[in-house]
Parts: C-alpha cells; sequence; structure tokens
C-alpha cells in the first residue's frame, strides 16, 4: 500500500510517498481502506519532535511510529474473527493514535471507531473527529457549563469551531475570539458575541467569563487571569506548564486551570459526535484539500497556523 513516512525528525520535507506493507488485522481489530484523512496540529509536532522533550515518548534519535495521521473515514476491507459491531464494506469512521496516512489502518473494535454519519461525505467526516474529541474532553473538565458565559480562544481552527458548537450545545452563552476573515463563520456555528483579535484584547476589555477555553494554546493564565470570574476555569488545550498552574491553582486563589492532558479519545464521545450530526446540529469545518501526494504541501500549510477549521487529505 501507499502510505507517508518519515524515519527522522524535521520540517514537512522529511515525509515521503512510498510503497509499505499493508496491515493485516488481529482477532479484535478490523482493517480500514481509508478514503480521507487529516493534517492537524499534533502530526506536525510529532513529526517535529516540538517541545523537544517529546522525543522521550516518541523516540530519542527517530519516530518509533514511521506513519503519521490521526483521523480518517473510510471503508472496512476486513475483519478479525473477534469482530462482531463491523463488517465488511461498512463505512466508517474513527481516531486513531497514528497511521492514517496511508492507504489501509488497523483499528481494534472497541477503538474510537463508529459507523460514518448518514449523509456525509468522507472528507468531512475525516474531519470531525480529532478536535471535536479535543474540545469534548476539555470543555467537560469545566463542568456543567449550562447558562454559564464561555470564551473561547482561537474559535476558527479544528479544536475552536468543534468547542464552539459543543459549548452550545451544552448550554452555554458563547464569546468566540478569531480573526477579522472568520467573523462570520463563528457566528453561523452558534456564537453568541464574537471578538476580533486584530482589533480588541479580550483581556484587556474588563468582561469577565465562567470558563476561557484556549483553543490553540497561545494565551496563558497569567493573562487570562482577570478575565475569569470568581470561581471561573481557565482550560488550556496543550502546554505542560499548565500542570504546574494546575496544582498551584487547587491550593491558591478562586479561580482554577483544569486540562486533560494527555488528550484521551473514547469511543462513546464519537457516538455522541455522531449523533449531534445526524441531528444537524454539529459539522464539520474544512478549509482545505490536498491528494496524498501533496502531504508536504498541506504540513507547510498547517503550520502557518493560519488554517480554518481542518485541512483534509485524499486518500483514495
Amino acid at each position: 500500500m501507499r502510505a507517508v513516512v518519515h524515519d527522522r525528525y524535521g520540517p514537512p520535507d522529511v515525509l515521503r510517498l512510498e510503497e509499505v506493507e499493508r496491515p493485516v488485522p488481529k482477532e479484535d481489530e478490523v482493517l480500514v481502506k481509508i478514503h480521507a484523512t487529516t493534517v492537524n496540529r499534533t502530526d506536525c509536532g510529532l513529526r517535529a519532535a516540538v517541545p523537544f522533550f517529546a522525543r522521550f515518548f516518541t523516540g530519542v534519535r527517530r519516530p518509533k511510529r514511521k506513519i503519521l495521521g490521526m483521523e480518517l473515514a473510510g471503508e472496512v476491507e476486513a475483519v478479525g474473527a473477534a469482530v462482531t459491531e463491523f463488517e465488511v464494506g461498512d463505512h466508517v469512521f474513527g481516531v486513531n493514535g497514528s497511521g492514517a496516512h496511508a492507504e489501509f489502518v488497523c483499528m481494534r473494535e472497541s477503538a474510537p471507531l463508529a459507523h460514518k454519519p448518514a449523509g456525509m461525505s468522507f472528507e468531512e467526516a475525516a474531519a470531525v473527529c480529532d478536535g471535536a474529541a479535543l474540545a469534548l474532553a476539555c470543555l467537560r473538565k469545566a463542568d456543567s457549563l449550562k447558562g454559564r458565559n464561555v470564551l473561547i480562544y482561537g474559535a476558527s481552527g479544528s479544536v475552536g469551531t468543534a468547542a464552539v458548537q459543543l459549548a452550545r450545545y451544552f448550554g452555554a452563552d458563547v464569546t468566540a475570539v478569531c480573526n477579522t476573515k472568520n467573523l462570520e463563520l463563528v457566528r453561523s456555528l452558534g456564537a453568541d458575541e464574537v471578538i476580533d483579535y486584530l482589533k480588541e484584547d479580550f483581556t484587556k476589555n474588563g468582561e469577565t467569563y465562567d470558563v476561557v477555553f484556549d483553543a490553540v494554546g497561545k494565551h496563558s493564565f497569567k493573562r487570562c487571569r482577570r478575565s475569569l470570574k470568581p470561581g471561573g476555569k481557565y482550560v488550556p488545550t496543550d502546554g505542560f506548564a499548565n500542570l504546574f498552574w494546575t496544582a498551584w491553582t487547587r491550593r491558591i486563589g478562586d479561580r482554577r486551570v483544569v486540562i486533560d492532558i494527555p488528550p484521551h479519545y473514547r469511543k462513546q464521545d464519537l457516538l455522541l459526535l455522531k449523533d449531534l450530526i445526524e441531528a444537524g446540529r454539529y459539522r464539520a469545518v474544512i478549509d482545505r484539500r490536498y491528494p496524498l501526494e501533496q502531504v508536504i504541501e498541506a504540513s507547510r500549510y498547517v503550520e502557518t497556523e493560519q488554517k480554518t477549521g481542518n485541512v483534509v487529505l485524499t486518500v483514495s
């Protein structure tokens, strides 16, 4: 099969397309023929080994897993003897730890994998899983959102577009922060208020919120503290320094830092997203589509940090 591989860390140019051995499903696995996948910031971070200490988990000198790619949508090609939920020919979508930048991948039946929502294209389905799963896990860390004021910084990215829709689903009043070109998009996703960060710094406007969700890892608890109401919560998507602040704010002050590191991908979350999609309450946002052969160009675009929603790779 064709797959995008890398055997050293570095810029997008370390990626190359080559023929590799097709995986064979174990008893509890399904083999998925991938039609679409994505390039996201996690893929780029793993490829570049940023931050450096991540190498202690991914391989100190060289990457242990040579094929990147987390999100996928495709068709079940084969099933293991113990698999009961899926059959050959089923259209599925899900999220995997790696391996989706290829024509085929094996996944356990119990993994975050589900039947593709009716009426949704493979490209749209592939663009659902990672950002929405991260947003869902982080928002749940803030406890009940019903009737609360939630500010989402970076509301036009993969995680941000998901967070706006999910916060609305949970009953929050949503303020979305993004740049000028995406103001109408985030309004269409359900934001009650929008702030153009090119014109206004929300940390200096005097407004306060029950939750500040940093969907792009660009802010900090120090900068956002005054924008939190007493008892408010700052929810970042990454940054191991926030582990310190999580412990510190448990003991000092009335504002908390809560974080979901490392991120957890759950099958029940994927099933919830499927239900929301089929009910018309959630949609994937796609910025650009590239063929698998143009993965280097797709990765370069993601690294500009200017993408809106998701960047999709079409595989077959």
